[in-house]
């Protein structure tokens, strides 16, 4: 009997197995003395060779020309999101009624939900970054692959596409972007993790650059940026960056934290970035070449000829 009481009470003083791989970012791991485990410790597939996010050295991605434009379905439709704090960043939940196709994919994705990575640095906040430069922010909306919409046999069976992603770079802009206005105004109720609120009437291609400048983007096979980090995801890293005033920014650093004790403020949201490896990164075939200087002044007397041959 005292040998049971004592196992007991062993058992109850150790931390739960659930506490011990709760999943953070370092800033708190730091804070808190390492209760949870920071992305250097993080599990699942997170430490294999395949992870995201990376540096993309732009003069190094190979132009591809199948990456063409992107076709977007229920983007401009006008809805009210759930948004939550989950702990580690805002999130708005999509409710299934977007999808995309085209853009070099296999098949059509739909979108289930958008988040968010920032800093409280306006040069520190994005996962991935262009030629060794971070921005302040980036969006991920996260596209799950429709069945029975790939192309092929074998497409439909790659475990390493079952995921697409389109990220989008944010940096500080003069002016306050009005398409992210119920976002930001939204985040003053939903302080504390797990808590939610409904996010005034929006469409996605409100948050989102012209539709004229999301033809130039980079294409690589990655990971999901939080564990489990499973290595099914097609990335889509669009270079047009979003335009935030610096104090809409900042306003997800200031007004969400971590804990619900509200002590830790919700920033540096990142994972470091990992190595690109043997993977190649694809960019978004190569606009037309604008005519020779030359051309358009023999093209004008020659059609100018063919048009008096014809009204003769």
């Amino acid at each position: 009997m005292r040998m049971l009481l004592a196992l007991l009470a062993l058992s109850s003083a150790r931390p739960s197995a659930g506490a011990d791989s709760h999943w953070c970012y370092e800033i708190q791991a730091e804070a808190s003395n390492y209760t949870c485990l920071g992305p250097g410790k993080w599990g699942g597939s997170c430490q294999k060779d395949r992870q995201s996010p990376i540096n993309i050295v732009t003069a190094k991605a190979e132009v591809d020309e199948k990456l063409g434009r992107f076709f977007f379905s229920g983007y401009d439709k006008k809805q009210k999101w759930t948004v939550q704090n989950n702990g580690h960043s805002v999130m708005v939940l999509l409710g299934n009624e977007a999808s995309i196709s085209g853009g070099g994919l296999p098949a059509r994705y739909q979108a289930t939900q958008l988040h968010l990575h920032w800093s409280k640095w306006l040069d520190e906040g994005s996962e991935h970054s262009l030629d060794g430069e971070r921005f302040a922010m980036e969006v991920h909306i996260v596209h799950e692959k429709e069945k029975g919409t790939s192309r092929n046999v074998k497409e439909a069976q790659d475990p390493g596409d079952e995921i697409a992603v389109l990220a989008f770079l944010v940096e500080a802009g003069p002016q306050v972007n009005e398409g992210f206005r119920p976002l930001v105004e939204a985040l003053s109720n939903i302080p504390k993790p797990e808590t939610n609120t409904m996010m005034a009437e929006s469409s996605l291609l409100d948050l989102l650059p012209k539709e004229d400048k999301l033809k130039h983007y980079f294409r690589y096979l990655g990971s999901l940026t939080t564990p489990a980090c499973d290595e099914e995801v097609v990335w889509t890293v669009f270079q047009e960056p979003i335009q935030l005033h610096r104090e809409q920014i900042l306003a997800f650093s200031q007004k969400l934290f971590y804990d619900k004790d509200q002590k830790l403020n919700m920033a540096e949201n990142v994972r470091p970035k990992q190595r690109r490896g043997q993977r190649t990164v694809f960019k978004s075939g190569a606009p037309r070449q604008p005519l020779p200087w030359a051309l358009p002044a023999l093209l004008g007397p020659t059609l100018a000829w063919l048009l008096a041959s014809l009204l003769r």
